[in-house]
């Protein structure tokens, strides 16, 4: 009786964990939401200076992360379809995949953000409180964003890494494999995300 009602609750806790990814999802879609608002609005302010500041940006960059949070997105997905289909030696090779992107998504975010710093500009440096106030918008919004979004990268790979070790424990398997699709629903947001991200940021016109 007791193994029964232990299997019972178990769908039970699958779908509440479920359910409360996905209104984790929601706040963080509203919360930016509400900073591209910010972000339109003083773009519609300064659409000049906020013109010329893109220009600073490595589009080449901007562009090969979009690349590889796309692949990710795509391998996050295969992983779990492998799971459910009882094949753990690939979905742990296609979860390591994933990983492998994220972190190369980070390693360019650092190049990218190192180019500025060694030309002075960050926040709160003496060249920042210098530019004229719709440039200083936009790199605060710029700085804020994408270091925002390069968290959620990070929270990200420890969720799939957290996966991956319960996966290879046989914790994560086929009849239980809430934590791997929990991920997989968060690392579609953080690749939403950088769907916005880079036009807004990278591709002004």
């Amino acid at each position: 009786m007791e193994n029964h009602s232990s299997h019972i609750e178990e769908p039970r806790d699958d779908y509440a964990a479920k359910l409360g990814m996905w209104l984790f999802i929601f706040t963080e879609l509203l919360l930016f939401g509400g900073l591209f608002l910010v972000y339109s609005i003083f773009r519609y302010k300064f659409p000049v200076q906020f013109h010329q500041a893109a220009l600073e940006l490595n589009v080449t960059i901007g562009a090969i992360n979009t690349v590889v949070l796309l692949v990710s997105s795509m391998t996050v997905a295969m992983s779990l379809a492998a799971l459910q289909k009882s094949n753990t030696k690939l979905a742990k090779i296609l979860l390591l995949i994933t990983v492998f992107c994220a972190f190369l998504f980070l390693v360019n975010k650092y190049f990218e953000w190192g180019v500025k710093f060694e030309e002075g500009l960050y926040p709160g440096s003496d060249l920042m409180l210098q530019l004229e106030h719709g440039s200083l918008l936009y790199f605060s919004l710029y700085f804020f964003m994408t270091g925002l979004h390069a968290l959620h990268i990070i929270i990200g790979m420890i969720i799939l890494l957290v996966a991956y070790f319960k996966i290879n424990s046989g914790k994560v398997n086929i009849g239980k494999y809430a934590l791997l699709e929990n991920g997989a629903l968060y690392w579609h947001l953080v690749d939403l995300i950088w769907i916005f991200l880079f036009p807004l940021l990278y591709l002004i016109s």
